[in-house]
């Protein structure tokens, strides 16, 4: 089986910054993507970032130039480094794992959700 653990949400004012990690924890080979989406108080969860294991990232519009996606392949953890938050960048931030191969098979895994706040 395989875990994901979310730490680094919090309260934070605008023009702050945060660093989300993601640590995937089992008898993991590999890990595909690593990807962090959000989801506001009613609004459907969205894609923040993502980032392949070659290091290849993608980013949302609205984070492009502020957030920062990055990986530890030998630890199977992910980052994500938010810079210059806006309150629109409150909300629950989910870490998603695709393409996890471990010893019982490959398989696709949500963490639990960290809150983000940020005040004006």
């Amino acid at each position: 089986q395989v875990q994901l653990v979310e730490s680094g949400g919090g309260l934070v004012q605008a023009g702050g910054s945060l660093r989300l990690s993601c640590a995937a924890s089992g008898s993991i080979f590999s890990i595909n993507i690593m990807d962090w989406y959000r989801q506001a108080p009613g609004k459907q969860r969205e894609l923040v970032a993502a980032i392949t294991g070659g290091g290849s990232a993608n980013y949302a519009a609205s984070v492009m130039g502020r957030f920062t996606i990055s990986r530890d392949n030998a630890k199977n953890t992910v980052f994500l480094q938010m810079n210059s938050l806006k309150p629109e960048d409150t909300a629950v931030y989910y870490c998603h794992v695709l393409g996890v191969v471990y010893d019982g098979g490959v398989g696709n895994y949500w963490g639990q959700g960290t809150q983000v706040t940020v005040s004006s």
